[in-house]
């Protein structure tokens, strides 16, 4: 069904972020376009609080229907509710979750309209990705709860819980798409205010492609995912490994078992500090290890974040054996820097002669204007357009030895701290292990500060 908006908002949650994939998977088929699901609502007007927060709206022509999630264990002891997260933290709850569902669903009935909601079946649920099962009570109705089991056949959930809903209303019309549209209008309206012009300390207005950039990048992880096999060419900064994330958040939520290959060790743990439920991150000799670990035969879907990783024969007759369908027939991302000096040319010409679709990331996140003006003047390297134009000016300084360098990089860093920048804002790039980088022979004082 159709996100509102097409990526999570900012949320703590990880059994929130479960389910937003669930329900973009949801209704694949024609039902797609006539259901959405609007992530985090807030109502100024509640039953019984004085603001409250709605996790997850779904609407379509057969109803509006309220979703509560809950991540963590699920305790309730002498009619009290207790959550428990993954560091074993216990947060009591002021309610049960289905009070606070129904509660939710209370207050958008006094937010909107009576002629707005008039054509809709109303209802609520909660969702528990991480529970088991809750016992039977009379407090709530087994069809408005989705435990851990139901979470994985999720969309025959949601089809239960909308049935059950429907079965409890006099109405047996189905809402249009008309009056959807009015009905979603109300819950999130899509505007552009204008600024007021003394808000700008110039008469240059900052850049306004920055917002139409995001759209660009959203737009373009909807239309990958919608290809069985894609080329995505793009400089450094251009979003890539996001992009590959984004894809692979879509296809493991519609059920696809999926591996992405990681050139660096760094990045591949980096990936599986936060794990994806269906994804398994992997380098590019160890496909077969990964399949096994994963306890698939073949993954469903492949993503290459960056195509140099691969160059290797036996590496393609790894990726071609572990792929449903091959490499000829399978679902696959190739992630590629035309940029890059390594040589994968051919490697690049096999997996375009495989039927596959090929876009260009004409957008780069990273960096800004003058930045990218270095680069490419330097390197002869096309970056892309710059989604910003604003960043301090780029500074080069050429120094005659070692210990000169050492000291010209201490006297920036002091220079930045004193204009206000945090240590976490500043990145120090060398081609070198840091045991033989510049940085490992700064001060005590700024060595201590380094990350690595």
């Amino acid at each position: 069904m159709r996100m509102i908006p097409e990526q999570p908002l900012l949320t703590n949650s990880r059994a929130e972020m479960l389910v937003f994939d669930q329900l973009r998977a949801a209704f694949s088929g024609r039902d797609h376009d006539a259901w959405f699901a609007i992530h985090s609502l807030n109502l100024p007007r509640h039953e019984y609080k004085r603001f409250g927060e709605v996790d997850f709206v779904v609407c379509g022509p057969e109803g509006l229907f309220v979703l509560e999630i809950k991540g963590g264990g699920l305790a309730c002891r002498n009619g009290i509710w207790e959550t428990k997260n993954r560091f074993g933290e216990t947060t009591r709850l002021q309610e049960s979750p289905f009070r606070q569902a129904e509660g939710a669903l209370h207050g958008l009935r006094l937010k909107l309209p009576p002629s707005i909601l008039e054509p809709f079946v109303l209802g609520y649920g909660v969702i528990t990705p991480d529970t088991r099962e809750l016992p039977p009570s009379a407090e709530w109705e087994q069809e408005v709860f989705a435990d851990a089991r139901d979470f994985k056949q999720f969309e025959q959930w949601l089809t239960r819980l909308i049935r059950h809903w429907r079965s409890k209303s006099p109405r047996t019309a189905l809402a249009s798409s008309a009056q959807l549209e009015e009905l979603r209008a109300l819950l999130r309206p899509d505007f552009a205010a204008p600024t007021a012009p003394h808000c700008f300390p110039d008469p240059v207005v900052a850049d306004e492609q920055a917002a139409g950039s995001e759209q660009e990048q959203v737009g373009l992880v909807e239309q990958i995912s919608s290809c069985q096999r894609a080329i995505c060419r793009g400089g450094a900064g251009t979003g890539k490994t996001m992009l590959g994330l984004e894809l692979a958040r879509h296809w493991s939520a519609a059920g696809m078992e999926t591996v992405m290959i990681c050139h660096s060790p760094w990045l591949k743990s980096r990936l599986e500090r936060s794990p994806l439920p269906g994804l398994t991150v992997c380098l590019p000799d160890s496909v077969a290890q990964a399949a096994k670990r994963a306890g698939v035969e073949h993954f469903d879907a492949l993503i290459i974040d960056a195509l140099p990783s691969i160059t290797h024969t036996n590496r393609l007759a790894a990726l071609d054996a572990r792929l449903a369908g091959g490499l000829r027939h399978g679902r696959w991302c190739v992630f590629h820097d035309p940029n890059s000096p390594c040589d994968s040319s051919a490697v690049e010409q096999q997996f375009s002669d495989l039927a596959a679709t090929e876009l260009l990331l004409a957008v780069n996140y990273r960096n800004s204007l003058p930045i990218v003006q270095q680069i490419e003047q330097t390197l002869q390297a096309d970056l892309g357009r710059p989604a910003s134009s604003e960043s301090l000016p780029v500074r080069e300084l050429v120094v005659g030895h070692e210990k000169t360098a050492i000291k010209a990089i201490e006297r920036e860093l002091d220079k930045l701290i004193g204009r206000g920048f945090s240590y976490h804002d500043i990145v120090i790039l060398s081609p070198r292990p840091f045991k033989e980088s510049l940085a490992s022979s700064l001060s005590p004082e700024w060595r201590a500060l380094v990350a690595r």
